[in-house]
């Protein structure tokens, strides 16, 4: 089958950084990793890497951290400061030695590498990152991860290679916001200083490529950085990312050999290319896709619609419609790969009670009659008639479905102009994630959840330090929200990677975000 599901949403809950892939986690299909080339890295040659979207700009404050939206191209101009365990999820250094707290989170010592360059020969030193997260935290700068940034409330470089970070509030896992955020990434002031037009056709950075042409809406042509810092690395002389935007097209490609790696959204190709003997890659994401119910206003302003929406909507019917069985529903908040997975059910679709909700509603006055909000692409709107045709087997309800236009539907999350919308909050770890979609604070709560219980839950998964007081934290983050209904999950979104049999070196990091300087082609 080809997925015809290009696109669900975008991440409003991350601010439109992350684009994502309505096709899923794949049911029950295998997306683990199956191995390309081994043995010692090759140094030489070139590779084409197709990638599922644009890049709209090259400044990374305003670039996407993720495997569907500048990821690759992020981690090849401006490299990485940290990264972490593929198996594990654990921190580890890359330009940075260190990034430690001893209080818990309330500040943070960033420790560089000594001798780091930029492109342009000015060092990459405490002072570079400074200008770089402080400029993050303008929102006139518009970055995607703002909420992320303003987890900082000062920075100070202490010598040429330490920087201090001083926490508005104390966030013991705040290295996660770096490592799937632009905060990662870090491009010269003196470049930066020029303007968004100059930066753009000239990038500078240090990480392991530098840019020889962009041809926008279609390729990228980057070049090995010979004063890169972890020589030999890039272990490719060249790299072409080339922009294929449908997913048939890009397993097509591969599997007819037409490119030697691609960026996969699509987990069914994925599937496709492990049945083909292509080697894949994939990291398992906990959240995902949801509709947000706008608690702000009627009639979700009232828990008993949103209980009914909850109780009436069977995910797994909806998976069979929409995604011809081939997405994986979010059975629980995280997925069984975490150290927080509880065996908490994220729905329990009860018809009787939804019926039973529906008339009480009515019976007041308060009849459930709503929009559902999308894009005009047909794979979003899908889903918006899935919605309505169950929701169509009650009385005393009723779903329009209102078409907008993608600038439009950016909007919602300031505007707060809709009644349901599909988002997202789909992490490896769940901060900063939970705490953006879900605290009464933050502008990128899409449903306006507003819950003291829920808030204390989220600052307790922030602060504390021990797995066993997250785990026990984010239990009570998931029994409010099921309590509260202020929305509902749909499916796990997933990113991968797929290679010819000589390519070696695929790496994920982060929000599945691939690090280019691994790759290498076996002659």
């Amino acid at each position: 089958m080809i997925c015809k599901r290009r696109y669900l949403a975008t991440g409003i809950a991350t601010a439109a950084a992350l684009l994502l892939s309505s096709c899923g986690g794949g049911g029950g299909t295998d997306t683990t990793a199956s191995k390309g080339a081994s043995g010692k890295p090759v140094v030489g040659g070139a590779a084409t890497v197709l990638t599922p979207s644009d890049s709209q700009t090259l400044d990374p404050a305003r670039m996407g951290n993720n495997f569907a939206s500048g990821g690759i191209v992020g981690n090849a101009l401006y490299g990485t400061l940290l990264v972490d365990a593929p198996s594990s999820g654990k921190i580890r250094p890359s330009m940075a030695e260190s990034f430690d707290t001893k209080d818990g989170g309330k500040t943070f010592e960033l420790k560089l590498r000594d001798g780091l360059k930029f492109t342009d020969g000015n060092p990459l030193d405490a002072a570079a990152v400074k200008y770089n997260w402080d400029r993050m935290r303008k929102p006139a700068t518009a970055s995607p991860y703002l909420s992320d940034a303003s987890m900082v409330a000062s920075t100070k470089a202490l010598d040429d290679t330490t920087l201090l970070v001083t926490m508005a509030q104390p966030v013991a896992q705040f290295a996660q916001s770096v490592v799937t955020s632009s905060l990662n990434w870090i491009a010269s002031p003196a470049a930066l200083k020029k303007g968004a037009k100059s930066f753009d056709s000239k990038p500078v950075g240090a990480g392991p490529y530098t840019l020889k042409e962009w041809r926008r809406q279609s390729s990228m042509q980057l070049t090995k950085n010979p004063k890169y810092w972890d020589s030999p690395k890039p272990y490719l002389d060249s790299l072409t990312l080339r922009v294929s935007l449908d997913s048939a097209q890009r397993i097509n490609t591969m599997t007819s050999g037409g490119a030697d790696l691609a960026i996969e959204t699509n987990m069914q190709n994925l599937q496709k290319a492990k049945e083909a003997g292509l080697p894949t890659n994939a990291l398992p994401l906990s959240g995902g896709t949801y509709l947000a119910l706008n608690t702000r206003k009627a009639p979700f302003n009232d828990v008993r619609a949103r209980a009914a929406v909850a109780a009436a909507i069977d995910m797994n019917s909806l998976n069979d419609s929409v995604f011809e069985g081939d997405a994986s529903p979010v059975t629980t908040l995280f997925d069984k790969s975490s150290p927080l997975y509880a065996d908490i059910p994220a729905s329990s679709p009860d018809k009787t009670e939804a019926q039973r909700l529906f008339d009480e509603l009515a019976k007041d006055g308060k009849r459930v009659s709503f929009t559902f909000t999308t894009t005009s692409a047909t794979e979003n709107r899908a889903l918006g008639e899935a919605f309505q045709a169950q929701l169509s087997k009650f009385d005393n309800v009723s779903v329009k479905i209102k078409v907008v236009d993608f600038s439009e539907f950016l909007t919602l999350q300031t505007t707060h102009h809709f009644d349901a919308a599909v988002t997202s909050a789909a992490f490896r770890d769940p901060e900063p994630r939970l705490w953006t979609a879900f605290h009464s604070d933050e502008p990128t709560n899409m449903s306006g959840v507003a819950d003291k219980k829920l808030d204390a839950a989220l600052l307790t998964g922030r602060t504390a330090t021990s797995v066993e007081d997250r785990k026990a934290a984010y239990e009570q983050v998931q029994k409010r929200l099921t309590a509260l209904h202020p929305m509902l999950w749909i499916i796990r979104t997933g990113g991968g990677a797929i290679a010819k049999k000589n390519v070696g070196g695929m790496t994920q990091y982060g929000f599945s975000s691939l690090l280019p300087e691994e790759l290498w082609v076996k002659k």
